[in-house]
């Protein structure tokens, strides 16, 4: 399926390059060509609405779920806060790469484009963002007012308290959060459905886009995947070098255990389907069973390193193709958010996008910008999807060698 689906984006790409290409050419006219793409851009507007219906349940649902087994971590005591520290600091690093490259690039400025109210609702968010409002508001009065209006930051509030309340009464509530899991697994099963569209989205998108501007589009696109690849690249040394300094020589064994682990997360674009060959690697790399089986599957819902810098490269991409200049407090303002938001998805293909899409809600950024990083998203998901891989492995390693519990390496192919 996700060899099949890549090829349905490729065809919607090149579909959309012919259509838009067919309709610059033959309408020379400003107007006209406004107005073909207007009826191109039907067919985004249909996905996003889609997207944005799921934001919501998904976010309640997998965040509760993650709060309330974290709770548990915590329980179990050294373990789980030296695994939770680790995941935090790696997650703050992802972001700040992500978001500060997309600052200094400004790639998505020359797309020059324009929404009637992105001025307004832009001021307007500059305006609301003194202390006493902001506090005010990050405060549901209600929680099914904040999902109506997929207030992202009053659910993530009602959220963390569902969580941390569920983790406190534990198994008094185990048929509760088993319920709040399988909530979370339906939602994540709405989602893959909801992807199967995403194919005429592209189309609608790109169509829709080289229509008012004709074939030089195509060099932000490329732009705005070489530099994305290549923050995954700083990124990745980073976790190594973090790697050697606490594990020391043996992490460059330990990479070169993961090959076949990485070049499956890579051409599936999940993480998830490496998972089994990942623990595998580790118990022979000299992870004990105890401590790999307890920091993976807790990473791949709280660590994952290239979904969490994609979030902030692609967020202020779209923010900055529609004109949104963001301050240096809605910016921090969104590192906290995205560090809370993607603590609870789990790193299933596109999952990020439903991130995205409630950023931007927030911002008062146009959700229309989605669409832009949906042509080419399967093929940024292949890295960010390796690089969780490889963030999750490198921190079981760190984890087991902080408590002594790194053993000699057994057979590692």
């Amino acid at each position: 399926m996700p060899r099949r689906f890549t090829l349905y984006i490729v065809a919607g790409m090149a579909l959309g390059l012919v259509a838009g290409w067919a309709c610059h050419a033959g309408l020379h006219d400003a107007a006209a060509q406004k107005d073909a793409a207007g009826y191109f851009s039907l067919l985004t507007d249909v996905f996003l609405r889609l997207i944005k219906m799921i934001i919501a349940p998904l976010v309640i649902a997998t965040l509760i779920g993650g709060i309330a087994h974290m709770g548990d971590a915590a329980a179990v005591g050294r373990v789980g806060l030296k695994t939770i520290a680790w995941f935090l600091t790696a997650s703050i690093v992802s972001l700040i790469i992500g978001m500060t490259l997309a600052s200094l690039l400004h790639l998505g400025s020359g797309l020059h484009l324009s929404v009637a109210a992105v001025a307004g609702a832009a001021s307007e968010v500059q305006s609301s963002l003194s202390l006493k409002d902001f506090m005010a508001h990050v405060f549901p009065s209600s929680v099914i007012d904040a999902m109506g209006k997929n207030e992202i930051l009053q659910i993530v509030v009602f959220s963390i308290f569902a969580g941390v309340a569920m983790g406190a009464l534990g198994e008094r509530v185990s048929g509760l959060l088993k319920l709040v899991e399988e909530i979370g697994h339906l939602m994540l099963k709405v989602t893959s459905y909801v992807m199967l569209f995403a194919p005429f989205a592209v189309f609608g998108a790109i169509a829709s886009s080289v229509t008012t501007q004709g074939l030089g589009i195509l060099a932000t696109y490329a732009a705005f995947v070489g530099w994305f690849y290549f923050g995954l690249a700083l990124l990745w040394a980073l976790i190594l070098l973090a790697g050697f300094l606490v594990i020391g020589p043996r992490v460059t064994t330990l990479f070169r255990s993961l090959r076949e682990p990485l070049l499956l997360a890579f051409s599936t674009a999940t993480s998830e389907a490496a998972y089994p060959q990942t623990l595998e690697r580790l118990e022979a790399f000299g992870v004990s069973n105890r401590i790999a089986s307890f920091v993976l599957p807790l990473g791949y819902s709280f660590n994952l390193d290239g979904s969490m810098m994609y979030c902030t490269f692609a967020t202020l991409f779209i923010a900055q193709a529609y004109g949104v200049d963001l301050s240096i407090t809605q910016k921090v303002t969104m590192l906290l958010i995205l560090m809370i938001t993607s603590k609870g998805i789990a790193g299933v293909p596109r999952a990020s996008l439903v991130v995205i899409a409630a950023t931007l809600s927030y911002f008062k950024i146009p959700e229309a910008g989605l669409v832009l990083i949906i042509a080419v998203d399967h093929f940024l998901d292949m890295g960010r999807s390796t690089t969780n891989v490889l963030g999750n492995s490198i921190a079981a390693g760190a984890v087991a060698r902080w408590e002594g519990d790194l053993k000699p390496a057994a057979a590692v192919a």
